[in-house]
């Protein structure tokens, strides 16, 4: 299985969730965990998903991301859960 962390950040706005999670759905990534907060006027949200069945290689999904974040004005950030893991193991 393959996982990997998502990380959204912005200004809040009605559906970034809805469009994150959709574009997921779209390209066969099941989400596995989510936390989102907004604090005062900032979205931020981090999930872990699994793309263990994904549609596309796991580049084609960061840029992806990256150009739905841009659309909607957030920063969408992925990483592979090895990655994170090490950089944050202290």
């Amino acid at each position: 299985m393959k996982k990997a962390i998502v990380s959204v950040i912005g200004t809040d706005k009605k559906g970034i969730i809805a469009r994150v999670s959709g574009l997921l759905y779209e390209l066969g990534i099941n989400v596995e965990d989510i936390s989102q907060t907004i604090m005062q006027q900032y979205f931020t949200m981090i999930m872990l998903v699994d793309l263990s069945e994904s549609k596309k290689d796991f580049c084609a999904v960061c840029e992806e991301l990256e150009t739905l974040g841009k659309e909607i004005g957030v920063d969408i950030r992925m990483q592979s859960e090895q990655i994170f893991t090490a950089m944050h193991r202290i």
